[in-house]
Formats: structure tokens, sequence, C-alpha cells
């Protein structure tokens, strides 16, 4: 199948780079034994940006390649080395290009404008090492944090083409052949109709003005239902600022003359809707063939008196060209001149606001027979989560200590929640569900920090199963001294301290 050399819309799927984790190290040199925590922290990912190229005309590339991701950021290491941040990746677009949701149809971005950019996939950060997590009371950390999944999601690029004068009509009307008359544009053109099948674009110059013409090709009745090529290209004369009609009186197909047509193309853009503030001038053209001129002066009146411009015109001969394209330039300077200006690019550093939103909410979910949970739900809690290395209890402990500084314990115990019930934290359909264990109970408070208290009473499995073992391996011992006991009516054990015992001997 061949790929096409216009493209106007594209789906992409987009993902930023994950961030690399923090490390957890300990200095160590000699005759240094207690060195401190040196593990760095991990890179940010790199992140997905579009950015405007006023060189491109098309999304072809993106037809080819519809995936993108940005590499990860690295991990942090020993001795207070840093991981690098992952590259960001620049997808250039055309000039007008709307980038959408996928999904939900949101707009993200209207990106008009040369180097206008927008991240539509932000890396994720990178986890802090232990030394950034060293503090007065926790000195030497046993844990780093995890880096952060970088965004990823599917978004829609669709094109608009940025032009001042937008050309419409019925197929072999002659827009290309117009604009290659006022312009050094060389579409292509031949006498059959859908000839134009993506949208051209000339610059033409009036006295000391300059402006864009395009064409919107495929434009016949019912285009804004899907017929013709109408449905996919009318969004291109979306940002034109003043609209011709380009109408044919030579044509010699049954039912058609120059005020049908008209209402037919009128038709169709009020379908499509949003161009209604356009201005709106016709250019009757190929008066050169046969009796086409005289059409024209006949339909003159009544077109003026609909209040539209009128211009008889020649593409073969150019006759009535140079009256067209200044008529056109002076809407152009009257449509630039009422458009509000743009304000200049300014950096705004806004600080947080002090006293926000609550960070969190808490809710119970459930129907009784099943069981029910906790759900925690807020920006902070879900990403301390996602940093959290679950295999280290220290640092399960430290999740701990900033919920508790968060007030998520005191808000579950004020909503009526007890030990044991099921706590779950986390957007998706897999969230990480706790049991929660309160550090402030009834009548009486912890005071030490959570993650520290309990290491000095809760053994570790490694010692458990040694004490496990020694405590079988003595049974059995003692196990096999009763045996012999009761088979010979004294242990072997109880001689040996007679004999190195005299006065006991005797």
């Amino acid at each position: 199948m061949a790929i096409p050399s216009f493209v106007d819309s594209a789906t992409l799927t987009v993902a930023g780079g994950n961030g690399g984790h923090g490390c957890a190290s300990i200095h160590r040199e000699k005759f240094k034994p207690l060195g401190g925590p040196d593990g760095g922290n991990g890179g940010n990912g790199g992140s997905v940006i579009l950015r405007v190229d006023p060189g491109l005309t098309t999304l072809v590339e993106y037809h080819r390649q519809s995936q993108r991701r940005a590499p990860n950021g690295q991990p942090g290491k020993g001795d207070h080395a840093n991981g690098g941040n992952g590259e960001d990746v620049v997808l250039a677009v055309p000039d007008g290009t709307v980038v959408s949701d996928a999904d939900s149809g949101e707009v993200l971005a209207d990106l008009v404008g040369a180097d206008a950019e927008v991240v539509v996939a932000a890396g994720g950060r990178g986890g802090l090492g232990n030394a950034a997590l060293a503090s007065a009371n926790r000195k030497a950390p046993g844990f780093a944090l995890l880096g952060e999944e970088g965004e990823s999601r599917r978004i829609t690029l669709e094109l608009k083409v940025l032009a001042d004068v937008g050309l419409v009509g019925f197929p072999s009307a002659g827009k290309s052949s117009l604009i290659a008359a006022i312009s050094r544009a060389r579409p292509k053109i031949a006498d059959y109709p859908f000839t134009t099948l993506i949208p051209n674009l000339g610059v033409v110059v009036a006295g000391d003005v300059t402006f864009t013409v395009a064409d919107v090709p495929g434009l016949i009745e019912g285009a804004s239902e899907g017929r013709g090529l109408g449905h996919d290209f009318l969004r291109h004369i979306e940002r034109c600022q003043a609209i011709v009609h380009v109408v044919d009186c030579a044509t010699y197909e049954p039912g058609r003359d120059p005020l049908t047509d008209l209402d037919v193309i009128e038709g169709e853009l009020a379908a499509h809707g949003g161009l209604e503030d356009r201005p709106r001038m016709v250019a009757l053209n190929k008066v050169d063939v046969g009796d086409a001129a005289e059409l024209a002066e006949m339909v003159r009146p009544d077109l003026e008196a609909r209040g539209l411009p009128v211009f008889a015109v020649s593409t073969k001969t150019g006759e009535g060209l140079r009256a067209l394209t200044f008529a056109m330039s002076a809407l152009v300077v009257e449509r630039r001149a009422a458009a509000p200006k743009p304000e200049p690019k300014r950096i705004v550093i806004r600080p947080a606001p002090v006293a926000g939103g609550p960070e969190f909410t808490i809710r119970r979910q459930g129907d009784g027979d099943g069981g029910f949970v906790w759900r925690v739900r807020g920006e902070k809690p879900e990403r301390w989560v996602r940093q959290t290395d679950f295999g280290n209890g220290e640092a399960v402990g430290y999740l701990a200590d900033r919920f508790a500084r968060l007030g998520i314990e005191e808000e579950l115990l004020a909503l009526g929640a007890r030990a044991g019930d099921a706590v779950a934290i986390g957007s998706g359909e897999h969230p990480v569900v706790f049991d929660f264990a309160p550090q402030v109970e009834i009548g009486a408070e912890l005071l030490s920090r959570r993650g520290e208290d309990q290491r000095l009473f809760t053994e570790r499995e490694s010692v458990k199963r040694r004490r496990r073992l020694d405590a079988e391996y003595h049974a059995a011992k003692d196990a096999e001294r009763l045996t012999r006991v009761a088979q010979d009516g004294y242990a072997s054990d109880d001689v040996a301290e007679d004999e190195d015992d005299p006065e006991d001997a005797r």
C-alpha cells in the first residue's frame, strides 16, 4: 500500500521516559567505618514535546511511525553520583496543528506560530537516594525512593492549513488554476473532476501586501456529510480570513448554473459551521470560454444584490486577476487590522498557593457482604506509593511516616476506621492495599517515629529462622539423651561428670 505524501491527521502513541531509581549506598573508606549515606538521586525521564516547524506542511512522518517514546533516566550511584536525565524527544509538526487526546477528545493545544510547543507526555521524576533522605532522626537510611513512570497517552494530530484566503467551489471550477495564475504554486491541473486531492497553498503579492491563498478540494453537495473529499478537507478553511467562491461559468453539466453552485457550496459551509463571520467574494471563472462571459454578466446583478463583490476572471488569459488579487489583499488588510494584537510572550512565575484544597480524599467503598475498603485518593499519596520499594521494610516505615505527617491516619480514625481495616491507596484497578495499623491508639500514643521503634521489638526473619533451627537442634539432642537414659538407666554425661569430680566419685 502506497504511503500518501500529504497527511493532515494522524493518531500517535507517546510515552515519556521513566525516572531512574535512587541509590541506597554507604560510604566506605579506610579508617572511616561510619562514612554515612552517599547514594545519589535517579535522573528524570525524558519528555515527548511537539514543536512547530514552519517548513513542514504535512503529518506524513507520523503516518509512517505512530509510536514515540522518550529515553529513561539513569539510576543513581554511590559516592553521591546522580543518574543522568533522559533526553527529550522533540517532534516537529506543521504550523496550525491541533493536538487532542485520542481517548477523551479533549483539546490539549492549538499550535500556531513558529516554535510553539507543548509537552504531550512528561517524563517521570527520578527517585531520591538515601543521601537526600538522611535527616537528624534518620541518619543512615537503608533505602532509596523509586523513580516514577513517565506519562503515556494516545493523541490525535489534526492539521488545519493557515491561509489568509480560502478558495471554495465545485471540482474543476478552476481553483488550482487560479492559485497557479496568481502565485508561484504549481498544483496538478487536469480536465477531470477531483484532480486536486490535497489542499494547495500559494503566496500572493499585491502591491505592498503579501498573503496566502489555499483551496479546499472536492466540495460537492453533501460534502459536510462525507461525500466527495470535503468531509476530510473542510477543516482547512476554518482559519482563513476571507472566502472566495470560484464559480465555473462554462460547465455543461445539467442542473448547474452559477447561482445554484453558490447556494450548494454555501449550504455545505453552513453545515460545517463556524464560518458565518468570514467576508465573501465571488470569482466568475472561465469567462474566455464561449458564452461564459455573457452568463457572468447575467448573474452579476443577483450576486451583487446579495452583497457579494463579483469579479469576472479567466485564469487562461489573465482577465480580471489583478482586480481580484487587490480586492483579496484589501480584505486581508481589513481583517488583520480588526484582529486583536497578540500579547507578547512573557515568563510569569507564580508561587504555589499556601492554602489550597485538600491534598487527599478518603471514601469508604463496599457493599458490606464482600467487605469494605477505605479508598484514599490524592496526588501526593499516590505518588509516594509509586516511589516506595515494598520489599524494604524501612522504606515502608518511611512511607507510613509520610502518611502520618500528611494527616491520613488521623482522618481515617475520625471517619471510624479500625485496626485491621483494608486501606487502598492508588489510582486504577490495582491500587496498593494495606491493613490499617494506627499509630495513635485509644488512650495512648506511641511517641517514636514509625519505621524506627518497631525494629527494636520485631525480630528479623533471618534471626527467627536461626533461633528456630537452634531450638530444633537442642530439642533433638535432649530427646536423644532421654532415650539413652531410658535404655541404660543412666546417662553417660553423668558418669563423665562423676569422674571429673574426685569427691563425688568417692
